[in-house]
């Protein structure tokens, strides 16, 4: 069989929920800490478009080069560059060519820093020097010199320039450009002893501490400098905007006095009402610079985590405009008024949904239209302003994804969408949106609802399959499993996504619930009914009173358009329709069988009597099996494709084989076979389509091939050894008459192999033995960076001849992702 080749169709992941994570750069593209990986978003598509492996820890900063501010120097954008930086103190420097959608690991900073890297700036000197600084928890700020490559092929070139000793750790950095004085930089701090401390240095380094700002009395959270200003008298000045978790925003003016080695500025005689505190002195080679406060900004009722003045965008010069993000849920605009010079908040925007706990951070697009905040969820909310001058701003799409590992992913019967489940509490699905002819008739992939909003970590998640309404059972840190039922908005969302007739719900007849409210413990989600769904409830002063866990009602909604967060987090929920009591420990496990009529669950276990397997009747939900055999947690469970056997694979390094047979409503089990498979723990399992042969995985680097032979099970085949422990197979039919098909193998440290198995007799359902041999090694920048979770196939619809498929996965980095798989 040919090589497959293989592209990525969609990447769902949420951004680390860090202060400094986001950057939005010069080229419109955003970058964000994903776990261990930095991702980059095209706001406009609303697309995840890679992630860049490489850190071996959280990360929590990154910056582009040339900065927004940088738009006079950066000739070519073109080439951009990416700073990184992790919890390990490792930065990293990403080339990025945004035109041709190219990245590539450039270099790796000298790992001065002994703790995490909180914060970077940077700045451009000319078209091939940047200067950037770097902190830490460990006490040091960094300042490094990086001159980029002459040619295509050049490496970039790291120094330190200078290495700052600092009393109390700084998690806020800004650079500038003195005015006035070139050559001089001047490097703003802020951190845990609540003072801005400003430091003078020439570009060759040598930075010396000049002032410190007193003023906030809390953490300060962000520093951000502006583009030099001509003041109406024609002195040039620049202001330092600073923001703190004492929920105030201070804006400090740094004027330039002439040049002089011998006169003291003297006091000036009329102080203006927007700046009336003179603070200290800066002094830099031959000038000075009068530093004071110009404006205090009050306003926000929780801590204000980020600060930015609004880029200068193709005039150059600076907009006395800033944008503030705070955990009172709100992002605010700043303007000084034309005839006071107060400055004003003159837009607010924001999540009012309950469901928020507030903005990390806010950060303008490049041309100033558009405003980004990344949430406390993991979430991006994207405002572009519609209107003439701060009229309207609206809420636009935007990637989306869980902010914690993702445990389990299922398709629907038909693949209409993916579902996911993950320890950050939630279950999603994943869908690809046609969007019609007028646009091109071009499809992307958007979360489309979220079903499950939990109080505990979500394990585990299986799709009833079948006929009748969309149903799944997922299994969470606690004993029970719950079903959940697709209310009607959804199964209309899902028909405008796929752009069917909307019209057309002679198949949701029977469907009477519009969709589910959240109960206040965040446990249970009950339906809302479509007959009262017109009815508003009225709540008395005295009901209120009485419940102090009062929360708002859903408005469930049909979505013609993929949804924004605010709509998402509230307004998607499915109703639970039943529990199912039995397991002794956290669920871990479940599976449905192909017809829909059982499903089977585990759950955690040390001991032999709560290592069963359950089985349940779907519609009934009554216990009807409770199959013994092993010793330990059962990883994973699955059906065979003629339903007729049952496999589980276990932490006991054992698998077991249990023939099915169902009359009725009795089902009758067997255990067939039990062998000791492997020598570490088995991780993964996946049967054949075509007959009773299955595949198991391990933590001893090994898959192996097995087939169910009357009574017994044959070993087959043993797949090369792999480079880590195997976590997740999925194995899909291609040829029946041949019965060859191909195995997706994902491994621990991320990385997805596809296999290609033939058997030596076609037509057999009992091969004397398997050909195997490598289809596909995925490039590191299409893999995930940590545990791959789980694997799925499904067949794609493809008008070309060759076979289309597409295969899911999930894994520890907090991403769902979609690959086309071409053969």
């Amino acid at each position: 069989m040919a090589p497959a080749a293989v592209e990525r169709a969609f990447v769902g992941a949420g951004c680390n929920r860090i202060v400094n994570n986001v950057s939005w750069g010069l080229s419109g593209l955003v970058a964000f800490g994903a776990q261990h990986a930095v991702a980059i978003f095209c706001p406009q598509s609303a697309e995840i478009l890679t992630t860049l492996p490489g850190h071996k820890a959280t990360v929590n900063c990154t910056q582009w080069l040339p900065t927004k501010k940088d738009a006079s120097r950066a000739q070519n954008t073109e080439k951009q560059y990416l700073l990184s930086g992790s919890a390990d103190g490792v930065i990293m420097v990403w080339e990025v060519c945004a035109e041709e959608r190219k990245w590539r690991h450039a270099v790796q900073v000298p790992e001065l820093h002994k703790k995490g890297v909180t914060c970077l700036t940077g700045m451009m000197i000319s078209e091939s020097v940047a200067i950037f600084a770097s902190t830490s928890s460990d006490g040091i700020v960094l300042v490094w010199e990086l001159i980029f490559p002459s040619t295509v092929e050049g490496d970039c070139r790291v120094s330190c320039l200078e290495s700052l000793s600092v009393s109390k750790p700084m998690v806020a950095l800004s650079l500038a450009e003195l005015p006035g004085e070139t050559g001089h930089l001047v490097l703003a701090t802020g951190g845990l002893d609540h003072k801005v401390h400003l430091y003078c240095g020439e570009r060759t380094g040598k930075f010396i501490h000049a002032c410190e700002l007193k003023g906030h009395t809390d953490w300060i959270r962000c520093l951000d400098f502006s583009l030099p200003v001509c003041i109406d008298s024609g002195e040039k000045s620049f202001f330092l905007v600073s923001s703190s978790q004492d929920r105030s925003i201070r804006i400090w003016k740094v004027a330039l006095h002439m040049s002089s080695t011998t006169d003291v500025p003297t006091r000036k005689e009329y102080i203006g009402l927007s700046s009336y505190i003179e603070g200290p002195m800066l002094m830099a080679g031959t000038s000075s610079y009068q530093v004071s406060l110009e404006s205090l900004l009050l306003g926000h009722e929780d801590w204000v985590y980020s600060v930015e003045w609004q880029p200068p965008g193709t005039e150059n010069q600076q907009p006395m405009s800033i944008l503030s993000a705070s955990m009172d849920k709100v992002m605010m605009i700043w303007r000084p008024e034309r005839t006071t010079g107060i400055w004003v908040n003159v837009v607010t925007v924001g999540e009012l949904s309950h469901s928020a706990l507030g903005f990390y951070g806010g950060h303008w697009a490049p041309d100033g239209d558009s405003i980004l905040a990344h949430g406390y969820g993991g979430s991006f909310h994207i405002w572009r302003n519609d209107g003439i001058d701060y009229e309207n701003w609206q809420p636009q799409k935007v990637p989306s994804g869980h902010f914690a590992s993702v445990s389990d992913i299922a398709w629907a019967r038909s693949g209409e969408y993916l579902l996911s489940v993950s320890h950050d509490q939630t279950t999603r699905t994943f869908a690809p949106w046609r969007h019609g002819v007028c646009l091109g008739d071009k499809t992307t992939w958007h979360e489309i609802a979220r079903p499950q909003v939990h109080g505990h970590d979500i394990n585990c998640v299986a799709i009833i399959q079948g006929a009748g309404n969309h149903r799944f059972v997922s299994g969470a840190d606690e004993k029970v499993a719950r079903v959940f039922e697709a209310p009607l908005s959804f199964l209309k969302t899902v028909k405008h996504a796929v752009l069917q007739n909307s019209n057309n719900f002679e198949d949701f007849q029977d469907v009477q619930i519009l969709g589910a409210n959240m109960s206040a413990l965040g446990l249970s989600q009950k339906p809302i009914y479509v007959h009262a769904a017109s009815e508003t409830p009225t709540r008395t002063h005295d009901d209120v009173q009485d419940s102090l866990e009062t929360i708002p009602d859903a408005v469930p909604i049909v979505l013609t358009e993929p949804p924004i967060e605010e709509q998402l987090s509230w307004h998607t929920l499915w109703p639970e329709s039943h529990k199912l009591y039995g397991h002794g420990n956290e669920l871990f496990s479940l599976c449905c069988d192909h017809a829909g009529k059982l499903v089977a669950s585990s759950c955690k276990a040390q001991s032999a009597a709560v290592a069963e397997v359950w089985l349940w009747q779907v519609g009934t939900w009554k216990p009807v099996g409770r199959l013994q055999s092993h010793s330990l947690t059962v990883t994973q469970l699955e059906f065979s494709y003629d339903d007729s056997f049952l496999l589980s694979v276990s932490r006991d390094r054992q698998f077991s084989v249990f023939s099915i047979k169902k009359s009725g409503d009795e089902v009758k089990y067997q255990l067939v076979a039990k062998h000791d498979a492997h020598k570490r723990i088995i991780w993964a399992c996946s049967w054949n389509p075509f007959g009773n042969q299955f595949a198991t995985g391990s933590r001893d680097k090994t898959v192996k091939l097995w087939a169910v032979d009357g009574s017994s099970v044959k070993h087959h085949a043993t797949l090369p050894p792999f480079r880590d422990s195997v976590t997740a197979l999925s194995w899909t039919g291609l040829d029946r008459s041949r019965n060859t098909g191909l195995l997706a193998v994902g491994m621990d440290n991320g990385h997805i192999e596809l296999w290609s198995l033939s058997s030596d007799s076609p037509g057999s359902s009992q091969p004397s033995r398997f050909d195997v041999a490598l289809a596909a090694r995925f490039d590191p920048f299409l893999c995930h960076v940590a545990t791959v979770h789980r694997l799925a196939w499904r067949e794609c619809s493809d008008d070309s001849d060759s076979k289309g498929l597409e295969l899911a996965s999930c894994g520890a980095d907090h991403c769902v992702r979609v690959f086309k798989v071409q053969l």
